[in-house]
């Protein structure tokens, strides 16, 4: 249950930053900054609410997803898309975050490794549709 919670949290933040840095033109620090500012001071005001564990993670997991949130429209055109690098985020911060204790960045690199693999699924995906239309040849009929 809990870590369905913070799926569902780094699918949130991701979409939520985007829609705010893109369809309400805030700009990608601000969405960013504004929205984890707001998970963060509830989390603080408000601690008891979760259990220690959901409550230590999800403003972690959802300031990473912001990142991904920041992203240009023209990068990464769709909701599914952020949606679904906000997923990844949350895979890769529940499997490989002791890995990354004691670095700083590891937030923004893992939110960046999200971001490219949905935009390289977007580009394989384009590039199989593209290889079937160069690939047709529709058949000449003789008059």
């Amino acid at each position: 249950m809990e870590t369905s919670i913070l799926f569902l949290t780094g699918i949130i933040s991701a979409i939520l930053t985007y829609v705010v840095n893109n369809k309400y033109r805030q700009g990608a620090v601000r969405a960013s900054a504004g929205l984890s500012f707001l998970v963060g001071l509830f989390f603080y005001l408000l601690p008891e609410i979760f259990t220690p564990y959901l409550t230590k993670n999800i403003p972690l997991v959802f300031i990473g997803a912001t990142f991904i949130g920041m992203v240009s429209s023209k990068v990464l055109p769709s909701y599914l898309l952020v949606g679904f690098s906000g997923f990844i985020f949350s895979i890769i911060y529940l499997n490989a975050s002791p890995f990354f204790k004691g670095y700083g960045g590891a937030l923004g690199t893992t939110a960046a490794i999200s971001v490219l693999v949905s935009l390289s699924l977007a580009v394989i995906s384009k590039s199989e549709k593209l290889k079937k239309i160069k690939n047709y040849r529709p058949s000449r009929k003789k008059k």
